[in-house]
């Protein structure tokens, strides 16, 4: 099969890995990719969130399967696109990404679907929002649109909520709407689904560390690090969640008539009545994915193919044993303003027990510098988490750019947990 792949960051690296490994591709194309993805196909100079030029490409170059990685493609329409040209892509059309891309048309969706999430009400005037999140104090404040994963402001208190409310007003589009939503405890877990429009398989659970420093602290990142399989959910309560949660949103969405072809993540909060729904996203995540594909002890290609397709074959998935853990390795100034131009070195000497995935990577004048917030995923799989951890950090030690900085505590939670 030949494969095009849009994307250009670490999610992307991991996704062409594991694609590589597949018998049945004769061809990996990544548009634009990043120097990772250019060792395992080729890139091409590609603007992923260019409908008309995606599918032109893809008709020209032949390709069977176009696989699409981050989610503004997806509001762009890069799905819709294919499907008029008659080319498969696993990711769904415009109108189902907007369970990403407008948060408030994911709480209609979950509403009608009988999914458990927090109480919210939705907002388009900045002096009205911030007058319910004062009488609230405490809440969490999300820009209704995309924000490259910073569009969430959780405020412990009136004055934090009013600045919060204005911080997601003054974000331009995506924060001309906002949903304001009670403050819900426990432990964050990613599940996603890779699913047909009606059936779904159910890939391992993952915990993602969305603020930049130690313990928690900080700002919100796209992600700092992630490792699975979690120990605060079962197989079985894992599969409850895509009996409760999956399920009756795939129902809603093709009963609307645009059924949910793609990665659908469901950000779980694991509170004590239950998993609630704090978001979805309508693609794959990122750190998730590459400790994802580690995981996976199967083929990938043939699971993304049927979902295209829609001939998914609902099932357990083969998985590797043990656990994998991630940890991103990020520029200076992220996520503000991050540095770039710093060459990166050390990576020729990562033990052949990790591996290292690309992000904010290009290529200038023979090596390789920093082009991003997020540099680097530096992954390692082992027999249980503290040893995946272990040779994680120990890879981590060799790599050096300026300004260079990372979480030293991904998985410690699940480390704390595990019996």
């Amino acid at each position: 099969m030949r494969v095009l792949l849009l994307g250009s960051g670490g999610r992307e690296h991991a996704l062409a890995w594991k694609l590589a490994q597949s018998p049945k591709l004769s061809a990996l194309l990544c548009g634009p990719g990043n120097p990772g993805t250019a060792r395992l196909g080729r890139n091409i100079p590609l603007k992923a969130e260019a409908p008309d030029a995606v599918a032109a490409l893809a008709r020209q170059e032949k390709v069977d399967l176009v696989v699409v990685g981050p989610e503004a493609p997806l509001v762009a329409g890069v799905a819709d696109a294919l499907a008029a040209a008659g080319i498969p892509c696993f990711g769904p059309v415009a109108a189902a990404a907007r369970l990403e891309g407008s948060k408030a048309f994911a709480k209609e969706i979950m509403a009608e679907a009988g999914v458990p999430t927090a109480d919210f009400q939705v907002f388009t005037e900045v002096a009205a929002a911030e007058a319910y999140a004062v009488s609230r104090g405490k809440i969490v404040v999300k820009a209704d649109g995309l924000a490259a994963g910073k569009g969430v402001i959780v405020a412990p208190d009136a004055e934090a909520a009013r600045a919060a409310v204005r911080a997601v007003g003054a974000m331009g589009a995506a924060g001309q709407q906002m949903v304001l939503e009670e403050l819900l405890e426990g432990e964050e877990v990613s599940v996603i689904a890779l699913c047909d429009g009606e059936r779904y398989v159910l890939l391992p659970p993952a915990q993602d560390h969305k603020r930049v420093g130690d313990g928690d602290t900080g700002p919100n990142t796209g992600g700092m690090g992630a490792y699975c399989p979690v120990p605060f959910l079962s197989p079985e309560a894992l599969a409850q969640v895509g009996e409760r949660v999956i399920a009756p949103v795939l129902e809603v969405m093709r009963r609307r008539g645009t059924p949910f072809q793609g990665a659908l993540y469901a950000g779980l909060m694991l509170t004590r009545s239950g998993p609630k729904v704090l978001e979805f996203n309508a693609r794959l995540g990122d750190p998730e994915t590459q400790v994802l594909m580690l995981q996976l002890g199967e083929d990938l290609l043939p699971l993304l193919d049927a979902c295209a397709r829609g001939r998914l074959e609902q099932r357990a998935l083969a998985l590797a044993p043990g656990a994998s853990v991630g940890v991103v390795l990020a520029a200076g100034g992220y996520p503000d303003t991050p540095r770039r131009g710093q060459r990166i070195e050390g990576l020729e000497a990562v033990p052949t027990g990790a591996t290292v995935f690309m992000a904010g990577v290009e290529q200038k004048d023979g090596a390789l510098v920093t082009a991003g917030g997020r540099v680097l995923t530096v992954c390692a799989r082992g027999k249980d988490l503290a040893q995946a951890r272990e040779q994680a950090y120990a890879a981590i030690s060799g790599i050096r750019f300026e300004g260079m900085h990372f979480r030293r505590d991904i998985g410690a939670r699940g480390l704390r947990a595990a019996p």
